[in-house]
């Protein structure tokens, strides 16, 4: 495991972290209990995050980009247990490459009840990954570079007012609770970069525009216009 996402867990565990702050809670006890895996890899163009596209037919945050991860199970040792389960169970990935780095504070869902755990963890990059056809249409990893790219990064204005962070990288619409989680990161990590700040987008009309996976850019393209798919 990388000194740097050592350091990431000391450091996140401790940070006030004003991106998630619309998911604080101050007693999760009694809510539904869930964890999520925060998967980093060893990628070809240096660290990746581990993604997946659940299917439009879920009736849960259908068509949306997401972390591995599920409801905690009564046989679940704890929550790295349980993001490690559903790994295995939606990727194909053995539990046994990876590395728990840390659990993460707790954080809290309003809209569907769920206390959700990030579990911070690492892999060395090698395996087959594949959803598993039913809840899980395909697996994707994106270099965290791209997720820093100002040009890849929007603010989406929800129907509350609230502005959270939104991603059109590798292909894929990144928002939300899932957002939200990769801006914090992007900022522990360093990876964060000026990004223009008047890009604000209204949530309902750009789901509508980027609500599944997006086109793939052009073989070759290195630029990050490119990278958006448009």
């Amino acid at each position: 495991m990388p000194s740097w996402l050592a350091d990431m867990g000391r450091r996140a565990a401790r940070d006030s972290a004003p991106e998630l702050a619309r998911y604080a809670f101050p007693d999760t006890a009694g809510k539904r209990a869930s964890a999520v895996l925060v998967l980093f890899g060893a990628g070809d163009d240096g660290p990746d995050l581990l993604f997946l596209q659940r299917s439009d037919t879920l009736r849960d945050h259908p068509g949306q980009v997401c972390f591995p991860g599920g409801s905690v199970r009564s046989d679940d040792r704890d929550a790295a247990h349980t993001a490690l389960r559903e790994l295995s169970e939606e990727t194909g990935l053995d539990p046994a490459s990876v590395h728990v780095v840390a659990p993460l504070p707790p954080l809290y869902l309003a809209w569907s009840g769920f206390a959700v755990t990030p579990v911070l963890g690492w892999w060395d990059g090698v395996g087959e990954l594949a959803g598993d056809g039913d809840e899980i249409v395909s697996v994707h990893r994106v270099p965290v570079r791209d997720l820093g790219e100002p040009a890849c990064r929007l603010q989406l204005r929800f129907p509350t007012g609230y502005l959270g962070p939104g991603f059109l990288v590798g292909g894929l619409f990144v928002w939300g609770f899932t957002g939200s989680i990769v801006a914090w990161l992007l900022r522990l990590g360093g990876w964060e970069r000026a990004s223009d700040a008047g890009r604000v987008e209204e949530l309902a009309e750009a789901k509508l525009r980027y609500g599944g996976e997006l086109p793939r850019p052009p073989a070759g393209g290195s630029d990050a216009a490119a990278r958006l798919g448009r």
